[in-house]
């Protein structure tokens, strides 16, 4: 009986190390490419991140700062209890964290489902076929988007003047028709506590100027998911609305089984990422209203920027900055998980 050679450099006479070596060549290669992102991505991200959870844990202020000045002292979890408990109102008037998550979370659920609707229904309107001018509105309703927010703000801000804004003007212009006096529609938005309704939280009446922002977040939101809609409808197959109307389908029909279902894999993470921008809109809300009347309209990121910029209390905002991270984060893998946004459409 012949005994057979292993030809030299056979995969039989490779050790485990040198199979594995082999076996994730291009595995390697990958990594070696982004290893230059991953060193940028830890001096400018992750040391930024870590950092901040360690000053989390500190009584960190305004002392700490000076060259050459003592460590702070750690307080483990004091920063967070006093945050959750509502001891930080000692340092801060009209302070509650259940209160602003609360209204944070309103601001983002009233405001995203909005922008869907008019976004959709815009895109759908400007998708007619025969349409004049078409391209000239698609010019014209991107402005919202290329303008910055800190300019959007401002503006509708001064539109909202008690004494010169054009809103408050406009509404007593009307009621001039109707013998009504001018001083009924002198409206200050943004001084005034008591709402003109409650919306459906009755234990926490919104003040007058979360409407005002509302209305205004609204003009700015709605361009972007229309945008979204309008690339998807272009790449729906139209022989699918001549297959329907063929057979019988009205307008409205096409719309709810054809439209919506296939506008749905690009509006889901639209509106997963509208609700994350939504939830931080820190320069539109600190820009209108700055949070008041007596922080009513105060979301997590403006409460956290006071912290550092008013207070001084670094320690502390760094803690709320690790609770609105966890906040966020569990909020987005929940609309991720509803929505399915990250699910697969081609299988």
């Amino acid at each position: 009986m012949t005994s057979e050679t292993i030809p030299v450099g056979s995969s039989e006479q490779l050790s485990p190390f040198q199979k594995w070596w082999q076996r994730t060549n291009r595995v390697r290669a990958a990594y070696l490419y982004l290893v230059p992102a991953f060193f940028v991505m830890a001096l400018i991200t992750f040391y930024p991140l870590i950092y901040q959870v360690w000053m989390s844990f500190t009584d960190y202020d305004i002392s700490n700062l000076r060259v050459g000045s003592k460590a702070p002292d750690w307080v483990w979890l004091t920063n967070y209890l006093d945050i959750f408990s509502g001891d930080l109102s000692r340092l801060i008037p009209n302070f509650s964290f259940w209160r602003t998550l609360t209204f944070n979370l309103v601001w983002t659920f009233t405001n995203v489902p909005v922008h869907i609707v008019i976004g959709v229904l815009i895109a759908v309107l400007l998708n007619t076929e025969g349409l004049w001018f078409k391209r000239f509105y698609r010019a014209i309703y991107v402005l919202p988007i290329i303008l910055p927010t800190l300019v959007i703000a401002t503006v509708w801000r001064n539109m909202y003047d008690a004494n010169y804004g054009a809103i408050n003007q406009s509404l007593a212009a009307i009621g001039g028709l109707f013998n009504i006096p001018a001083e009924v529609f002198r409206i200050r938005w943004f001084q005034s506590v008591e709402p003109p309704f409650s919306l459906f939280l009755p234990g926490m009446p919104l003040p007058l100027s979360y409407y005002a922002m509302l209305i205004a977040n609204i003009w700015l939101g709605w361009p972007f998911m229309t945008i979204v809609a309008t690339g998807a409808l272009q790449s729906i197959p139209k022989d699918l609305y001549e297959a329907a109307s063929i057979d019988g389908a009205s307008p409205r029909q096409q719309f709810w089984n054809i439209t919506v279902p296939l506008l749905r894999p690009a509006m889901v993470p639209a509106a997963v990422y509208g609700i994350t921008l939504t939830f931080n809109l820190f320069n539109f809300i600190y820009m209108m209203s700055g949070g008041g009347p007596l922080r009513q309209t105060e979301i997590l990121v403006t409460t956290a920027f006071n912290l550092v910029n008013a207070q001084r209390l670094y320690g502390v905002a760094a803690a709320f900055s690790v609770i609105i991270f966890v906040v966020l984060g569990a909020l987005t893998l929940f609309t991720n998980w509803m929505t399915r946004a990250t699910e697969r459409y081609d299988i």
